[in-house]
């Protein structure tokens, strides 16, 4: 009846089941259920310092060679060298946080 009507804009009858059993189940809100989620063990204050530490010594570091010593991803010592350090760079490698490889302040 609902492909009659909306036709391919029509929810599957996988979805129409989902939804009669959240909501036979008394549920009244069409919002997900909280969950915990994955805590960031990486991107703590300890680790801001450390590549703070890493960047005061040698200012031509790259992020992949950070990642490396620190044992963390190189999108994590990406998003505290931009965003927690608040540093740009001016070089070369796309990793960083205006495209380049040196890490300047």
């Amino acid at each position: 009846m609902l492909v009659q009507v909306y036709g391919t804009e029509a929810m599957s009858r996988k979805y129409v089941y989902d939804w009669f059993k959240r909501f036979h189940g008394r549920k009244e809100t069409i919002e997900d259920e909280a969950r915990s989620g994955w805590t960031s063990t990486s991107r703590t204050p300890d680790m801001i310092e450390r590549v703070r530490q890493m960047l005061a010594q040698d200012r031509q570091v790259t992020l992949r060679l950070m990642a490396e010593e620190l044992g963390i991803s190189k999108d994590t010592v990406h998003n505290i060298v931009c965003e927690d350090l608040g540093k740009q760079s001016n070089g070369g490698n796309p990793r960083t946080c205006d495209g380049g490889s040196v890490i300047d302040s």
